[in-house]
């Protein structure tokens, strides 16, 4: 909560510069995001995670004063509406690597989160020339870094139909996902259905507040995180009011649960404490923190305990295209009475 204060006080200290501000500039972007966690089956680059989004821009909060004779000032405030989508599922085959090729396919998770974000960036933009228009001039540089709030909870696309075992995923060997185990010598191929319809945080995957059998709760993690925003991209003006940009950014987050995938898999013991007597909640649960039934036993054990790596938070990064507008917004009057400052 502290950290979300902050953040709107930054942002309200920048949107009141406003005042001595001839216009802004307004960027509606879109593009394509990639996934860094702890899932994924691909070396540094995943292409099955490619995922939309797409972001609300407001920049040109800090302006030189119109008597420099300059259009732009180096440095600059921005304020971002976004909304991200990252993704992956290690059961897609990738390429012709299917099933046990697949390194992460015997795990079988797979997730969904949508973030919606409300960031401040601190921005350097290098022009060729400050005193010329955009449209008049070279590309312009530019890089950003800044702090931002997100909101998002992971999701999983793990029953066809209603959360109820009958309509389970079964994933075998040979890369095909079935309604019934491959044990049984039969089932049908089936398809993802494609609905994220399990709310991971509510299942409590890695145990999460359960005691622990030293006496200690685990913490449960929040939908809200901190992230950190960085960037570079180019900027060229299209006419005295409208601006193409390409910009790169990447998002480093201070949680490693965006994907619900950081420790390991939650016991059995810690599923009793978090569905006490409900027996068909606790077989769910246990589905749905092992899907593939080969992760865990049930007991901690240096071959069974692990489902993610702790030490590295999760990240993505966003390739985008901007289209902004700029808004000249002071009438005449305020524009000659700051002039005379």
């Amino acid at each position: 909560m502290r950290a979300t204060l902050t953040l709107f006080f930054l942002l309200f200290a920048a949107a009141g510069n406003l005042n001595a501000q001839q216009s802004v500039n307004i960027g509606f972007a879109a593009g394509a995001t990639n996934y860094f966690g702890d899932l994924g089956n691909d070396e540094f680059f995943q292409g099955s995670s490619l995922s939309p989004g797409m972001s609300l821009t407001v920049r040109n909060l800090v302006a030189p004063h119109p008597v420099s004779g300059r259009y732009y000032s180096p440095f600059d405030i921005e304020a971002r509406i976004s909304w991200h989508r990252i993704q992956y599922d290690e059961a897609v085959p990738i390429g012709d690597r299917i099933g046990s090729d697949l390194r992460n396919y015997n795990r079988g998770l797979n997730f969904r989160n949508d973030l919606l974000g409300l960031s401040t960036h601190f921005s350097y933009t290098y022009y060729p020339s400050r005193r010329l228009p955009l449209h008049r001039q070279p590309l312009a540089l530019f890089v950003y870094t800044g702090v931002g709030v997100y909101y998002g909870r992971p999701k999983g696309d793990l029953f066809r139909g209603e959360i109820d075992m009958k309509n389970r995923y079964y994933h075998w060997s040979d890369g095909t996902l079935r309604d019934a185990p491959e044990s049984s010598g039969r089932g049908n191929e089936i398809d993802r259905d494609g609905e994220y319809e399990t709310d991971l945080m509510e299942w409590r995957t890695e145990g999460q507040g359960a005691l622990t059998e030293g006496g200690a709760r685990k913490k449960a993690y929040s939908p809200f995180n901190i992230g950190i925003p960085m960037a570079m991209g180019f900027r060229c003006g299209v006419s005295r009011n409208i601006t193409l940009s390409v910009e790169f950014g990447y998002y480093r987050f201070f949680t490693d649960y965006l994907d619900d995938v950081s420790d390991a898999y939650a016991t059995y013991k810690e599923i009793e404490l978090n569905f006490p007597d409900d027996a068909v909640r606790q077989e769910i649960a246990r589905y749905i923190s092992d899907p593939t039934g080969l992760g865990t036993n049930g007991i901690v054990g240096p071959a069974t305990s692990r489902r993610g790596n702790p030490a590295v938070n999760d990240s993505y990064s966003f390739i985008n295209l901007e289209v902004a507008y700029k808004l000249n917004w002071a009438s005449p009057r305020l524009t000659a009475l700051f002039d005379r400052r």
